[in-house]
């Protein structure tokens, strides 16, 4: 009975010490502890991979959609191969140099997945889709996706996970030149003043009649005088020609641009043919004689009804398959003969630009009036300029054609 009383003593007191508890704890926490500091460094590599993984991917996205507006531009699959191609090289630092071209028998195994092929841990899809910009114009979208197994270390495959799939995605976009359709109406002045002259010295002539308007009362009589300066009308050719030039840069087929002129003193001339390309147009302006007084209401009422003609809107679908932008081009150096036609010049301009046409208008060394006749009828006040010498409004004009011609001819890359 004694014995069996100090054997349950000595069992109660076995139970009671605590003096193995830490190694027992140790021995069951020690994994997870190992697993805990594994997940930390792999998912510090996982972030590095995915951020090379992106910009990879991002890289090859632009590289594929830049050669397809290159000057080659290579096919779809070429394109395809490109996108291809960049990726391996940059996964190059992670990839054996003589890795086998063919995944094998070790592609498999443990020692292949530790120095891999690129096809072994990296799965790529390259998407392109090819859309029309305008008539000739063609508009590509890259999708490069890209994967790549990450393996983790030995610490965090004791929670049971050998690998990570990390995933890469982008899209870029480019497009070959589009070319948008317009159609353009200059209403010009050749007026009797017109025949003045500037302040720019004519080199090309020793002498010539130099009209002024305390002189102009001696037309066509004057006495040839030296140096001989540049017309106003003269300088209104040059600067229709630097405008309709950009036009002919911007459109050299011909197919997207509709221009032509009219011309008026006291009365409108003859309306030019809205035709494709400037040719029509620039004979049209180089022709011009200045005489006569002002009136600019019939001309651009005219102009405006031609250039808003449903006919127009035909021409162009015919060729190009567009609706055209609607421009009108509006110069005076006066100030019109009669108040009313300042009167009727402003509700056909109210009228075409509610009907969408962009206006532009030149004041070359025009009175207040006539400045602010043509300050109303401009589409906004960028849309309107004042040229006192002959390089302003060959720079107003020259202006007027860099704009038309950034529309006619946009280029994204």
């Amino acid at each position: 009975m004694r014995r069996r009383s100090m054997i349950g003593r000595s069992f109660i007191t076995m139970l009671k010490d605590r003096g193995g508890n830490f190694g027992m704890m140790t021995a069951v926490a020690a994994p997870l502890l190992l697993a805990a500091g594994g997940v930390s460094i792999d998912m510090a590599n996982m972030l590095m991979t995915k951020n090379q993984l992106q910009d990879a991917t991002d890289a090859a996205a632009l590289a594929a959609a830049s050669a397809l507006v290159s000057d080659e531009q290579p096919d779809i699959a070429a394109a395809k191969e490109i996108a291809r191609k960049f990726l391996k090289t940059q996964a190059g630092g992670t990839t054996t140099p003589d890795a086998p071209a063919d995944s094998g028998e070790g592609a498999s195994s443990g020692a292949a997945s530790s120095t891999p092929d690129w096809d072994d841990v990296n799965t790529l899809e390259v998407n392109i889709t090819e859309t029309p910009n305008g008539t000739k114009g063609k508009i590509f979208q890259v999708t490069v996706i890209n994967k790549r197994v990450t393996e983790f270390n030995a610490m965090t495959r004791l929670l049971g996970t050998d690998s990570i799939e990390l995933e890469a995605s982008s899209t870029a976009e480019s497009a070959t030149e589009s070319k948008n359709a317009l159609s353009m109406y200059l209403v010009l002045d050749r007026s009797g003043s017109m025949a003045w002259k500037t302040n720019t010295i004519n080199a090309a002539k020793k002498s010539c009649p130099n009209y002024t308007e305390s002189n102009w009362s001696r037309y066509p009589n004057l006495w040839a005088s030296s140096p001989c300066y540049v017309t106003k009308i003269d300088a209104l050719k040059t600067a229709v020609t630097d405008l309709l030039a950009q036009l002919l840069v911007a459109d050299p087929d011909q197919i997207y641009v509709r221009t032509a002129a009219i011309s008026y003193n006291s009365v409108q001339d003859t309306a030019g043919t809205l035709a494709w390309g400037t040719s029509g147009a620039a004979a049209y302006v180089n022709a011009l004689v200045a005489t006569g007084g002002t009136a600019s209401a019939g001309a651009f009422k005219t102009a405006y009804q031609k250039v808003i003609a449903a006919t127009e809107n035909t021409a162009h679908a015919a060729k190009n398959g567009q609706v055209p932008s609607k421009y009108m081009v509006f110069m005076t150096d006066g100030e019109n003969n009669y108040a009313n036609d300042d009167t009727v010049t402003k509700q056909w301009c109210d009228t075409a630009k509610a009907n969408k046409v962009e206006i532009y208008s030149v004041a070359f060394m025009a009175p207040e009036r006539g400045q602010a006749l043509l300050k109303y009828c401009a589409s906004s006040s960028s849309h309107y300029f004042e040229a006192e010498e002959v390089t302003d409004l060959v720079a107003a004009f020259k202006a007027i054609g860099e704009r038309a011609a950034a529309v006619v001819s946009r280029l994204t890359k």
